[in-house]
């Protein structure tokens, strides 16, 4: 693999979502990812739906691709054997099971540590490794509740909502994707791992820094305000002739702007709306007037004034629109693969550019599909691999 972290072996031992995004976020960076899942049926996400025509999951495919793949049962001693020679050498190893269950295979950070001195250990967990949650499951829905999220999440009046995608999941991938390079480069410096540890309710917990600067300097708890801004005003999606326009009219000068291009001048004296905080204050009633005049055109006609204007706008999209976009496809951020079942297959790209390096892209692994090839890089002979296979220790493909 090209990329700036050449050179850099992960072990993933990580499952659905989190822990394989961190996992493919560092392969598409360069690292040598090897995702060790678990026999006879791998990541519990290969079963998730919708199944593709060709058996493999999409949910699978879609966060799991630049990594190798091999099958392992840790139940048996010859799984174990497998993975201890695997972290011999390894710079990292990925893992999101529940609190104890590395500690019941004889596989947790103490004893790992003896193994290689210099292995990153990185969990991520529900609720994290210390505090009195520490031995409790957790799920995103779990997490974004328990952040506060949900508590301001969606229309005033309505029952807690969501975010629409898995963000304490994803964030939590980032995460630890940013501690694993972290730990990495004070690795090169002095030889030593050290344990990673973050969770899914921090990850939901630090989509809060807006929410918690507001309590922390008055006690205030911001409401459920839709689309809307707690700072400033118009800030917010507003419906047009043909769909939905975000504005972002956030400041005088470009609530000015806006004003300029509705032709609205009359609003720009009007008492109620002269300064933010008077918007804030009246802020009902100034979106009422804005929607009126809004809905009389299309969003692109709208689109193209505030262009024109330099008033920051864009549209509400669907996920098709979205990945149809000319932006989408200027900044690479849907990636093509050749997988040998699924044919062609379309991914997410990295978020991150570098100017020097670029990586490919590999398919998603399937079950198993490098475990014979892992196997002789680590010194393992014929005989011994189908000795291996007898004792159900691990799966070739």
């Amino acid at each position: 693999m090209a990329g700036p972290l050449a050179g850099m072996r992960i072990i993933e031992l990580a499952h659905i979502m989190s822990g394989p995004i961190c996992g493919m976020m560092l392969a598409d960076m360069g690292a040598d990812v090897i995702k060790v899942e678990k026999t006879p049926d791998g990541d519990d996400s290969r079963r998730f739906a919708p199944i593709l025509p060709c058996g493999e999951s999409a949910s699978f495919m879609i966060v799991n691709r630049n990594k190798r793949g091999i099958a392992l049962n840790l139940k048996t001693e010859g799984g174990r054997e497998v993975l201890r020679r695997l972290l011999l050498d390894a710079d990292a190893v990925l893992e999101n099971y529940r609190a104890g269950t590395m500690e019941k295979f004889g596989l947790g950070y103490e004893a790992l540590k003896t193994l290689n001195p210099g292995l990153i250990y990185c969990s991520i967990s529900g609720f994290g490794r210390s505090g009195p949650y520490a031995d409790k499951g957790g799920f995103d829905l779990i997490a974004q509740g328990m952040s506060g999220m949900m508590s301001m999440t969606g229309e005033e009046g309505r029952p807690p909502v969501k975010a629409g995608s898995p963000v304490a999941d994803i964030n939590a991938g980032i995460l630890a994707a940013l501690g694993i390079a972290a730990a990495y480069a004070s690795k090169l410096r002095t030889g030593q791992g050290q344990i990673v540890d973050t969770s899914l309710f921090e990850a939901s917990l630090q989509q809060m820094y807006w929410p918690a600067a507001n309590y922390f300097a008055d006690g205030t708890i911001l409401p459920k305000m839709g689309s809307a801004n707690s700072t400033s005003a118009p800030y917010q999606a507003f419906p047009t002739s043909d769909g939905w326009i975000n504005v972002g009219a956030a400041n005088q000068n470009n609530y000015e702007r806006l004003l300029e291009v509705l032709r609205m001048p009359a609003l720009a004296d009007d008492p109620r709306f002269r300064s933010n905080a008077d918007r804030m204050t009246n802020r009902d009633a100034l979106v009422q007037l804005l929607t009126e005049r809004l809905r009389t055109q299309s969003t692109a006609y709208w689109l193209e004034q505030f262009d024109a204007a330099g008033l920051p706008a864009g549209p509400v999209l669907d996920i098709a629109q979205a990945l149809a976009h000319e932006q989408t496809a200027a900044r690479g951020m849907t990636v093509q693969m050749q997988h040998p079942v699924a044919g062609d297959v379309t991914g997410l790209g990295l978020p991150i550019h570098f100017s020097e390096e670029r990586g490919s892209s590999l398919p998603p692994p399937m079950l198993g599909e490098h475990t014979r090839e892992v196997l002789l890089s680590l010194g393992y002979g014929e005989n011994e691999i189908a000795s291996l296979q007898q004792q159900n220790a691990v799966l070739l493909r």
